[in-house]
């Protein structure tokens, strides 16, 4: 073996820098509606936007963005030239924008039909504010995962067996118009939730939930619950337990009232007080955190 080989081999490898980033998706125009496609949603699309100057460089081809890919892959780029990036993946870095930049620049170098490789660490670079020309997503809600494939991929049986088996893990989900970013779905013959990611700041979020449990204003009518409350890429999403047995659009009506209450909230500024306190104390011990 060669010096310089040898040199080579054993030279260490420079180590990517995996940074963190606790809203990924601010400053994009629907970012609490990523943060729910990203953890609440289990079948969603919508279509995206490249800026025009990435389009140029990259190739104009449409993408689409999904909760989820088959075997939660990072992107797909199909045969029929549409790239697909999916949104739930189990291999992530410390920025979820970067990740997803990466997988859709990857997927748009990859040709129709193959394999789109994506490194687990990106490293720093461009982002999805930096790639996407921003507005508010079109979401289009799916009861199965037939969206994933082109006509030909229809015909495998082993493509179709795997996405039967995708569509048996979706829960009734129903995407709610009173409120951006709320979803009701059932999670048990006599159980359903609504869930509500607030695109405000944690802290000003949180104080205004805290003074409405603190007047008794939390729930969503009669027979709810207050679950608690998830963390979600520096987003707050309250958790209500509702009964089984209505459909979503039923909580239309509480949700908009309660949304209502929220924002009118909101707008005070003084300190909180002993009742509003201890209220916000009680609402962080039944928060959890999701990355």
């Amino acid at each position: 073996m060669s010096k310089r080989r040898k040199s080579r081999e054993t030279a260490p490898k420079t180590k990517v820098r995996d940074i963190f980033v606790a809203r990924p998706f601010e400053g994009l125009a629907d970012e609490p509606e990523w943060v729910a496609l990203r953890e609440l949603v289990p079948a969603a699309s919508a279509p995206l936007t490249l800026k025009p100057e990435i389009a140029a460089e990259y190739g104009d081809r449409p993408v689409t963005l999904s909760t989820v890919l088959p075997m939660a892959w990072p992107a797909m780029s199909r045969r029929d030239g549409q790239v697909f990036i999916g949104l739930q993946r189990h291999v992530q870095s410390g920025d979820v924008s970067r990740d997803l930049a990466v997988a859709i620049l990857a997927a748009l170098a990859t040709e129709p039909g193959g394999t789109v490789a994506v490194p687990s660490l990106p490293g720093e670079g461009l982002r999805l504010q930096d790639i996407l020309a921003d507005g508010p997503l079109d979401v289009t809600m799916h009861e199965g995962f037939e969206y994933w494939l082109d006509a030909e991929q229809m015909q495998d049986a082993t493509v179709t067996a795997s996405l039967e088996r995708a569509n048996a893990s979706i829960y009734p989900t129903v995407r709610l118009a009173a409120a951006k970013a709320a979803y009701w779905c059932r999670v048990a013959a006599d159980k359903s939730h609504v869930r509500w990611v607030l695109g405000e700041p944690e802290d000003k979020a949180l104080d205004a939930l805290a003074r409405l449990s603190a007047a008794g204003d939390l729930l969503l009518g009669e027979g709810t619950k207050f679950a608690g409350m998830f963390r979600a890429h520096g987003l707050l999403v309250p958790v209500w337990d509702v009964p089984g047995e209505p459909e979503g659009t039923e909580f239309e009506g509480p949700l908009a009232d309660f949304a209502k209450r929220y924002q009118d909230i909101l707008a005070v500024d003084e300190p909180l007080d002993a009742a509003a306190r201890r209220a916000k104390q009680g609402l962080i011990g039944r928060q959890l955190t999701l990355r």
